[in-house]
């Protein structure tokens, strides 16, 4: 599941960064996004053998917990298993980091899903948008836009993103964390020649 705003409007804003990574996972392997009887819009495919949908919650950010509830329940989805894809203002931008389980990092929509499902133990992909405001003005900075050379960058994030996903969707959250590991580790020797 990911986070972020449902009107055209947001499509671009930093806050929508899940929605966005979900689109071109979506378009990478053919599948289509189309409205729900409920506050989401999903689209189901499948992978390696295995059954996926994706959700993009119509609720606003600040109550993503209740499409998250509303998914966990109807698809009998463990906690463990449901990944939530989301903005992070505590990383440099297009950075990503996995994490299995935690607290909310500030994020409403990430405190909006704990509420809900009532615990913090599923797993998340933050994707990092940086920290390029001055104190008081952070709601603004999530709600701008991308900047043009921001959106040249994204598909980089996007494309890391997608095979990211590619592997939780094989594996689960450890295939995903050891997948990671080795691009961080092939990304690091690349640097270390240059």
């Amino acid at each position: 599941m990911g986070i972020g705003n449902p009107e055209r409007r947001y499509n671009f804003n930093r806050h929508n960064i899940g929605f966005m990574l979900l689109d071109y996972f979506a378009q990478s392997h053919s599948v289509v996004f189309k409205p729900s009887k409920f506050n989401y819009y999903s689209a189901k495919g499948k992978l390696s053998g295995n059954s996926f949908l994706l959700v993009k919650p119509t609720t606003y950010v600040n109550n993503s917990g209740l499409a998250a509830l509303h998914v966990v329940q109807k698809y009998e989805t463990e906690v463990k298993d449901f990944l939530v894809i989301a903005d992070d203002v505590n990383l440099q931008f297009a950075d990503l980091r996995i994490r299995k389980s935690g607290g909310d990092g500030g994020h409403n929509g990430i405190n909006s899903i704990i509420f809900h499902l009532q615990t913090d133990q599923f797993p998340r992909l933050r994707l990092g948008i940086g920290s390029n405001f001055v104190d008081g003005e952070m709601a603004d900075y999530v709600l701008a836009d991308f900047s043009e050379e921001e959106k040249k960058v994204l598909p980089g994030t996007f494309k890391t993103g997608t095979a990211l996903l590619e592997e939780y969707i094989a594996g689960g959250i450890d295939k995903m964390l050891d997948a990671n590991s080795r691009l961080l580790k092939k990304e690091n020797d690349t640097n270390s020649f240059n």
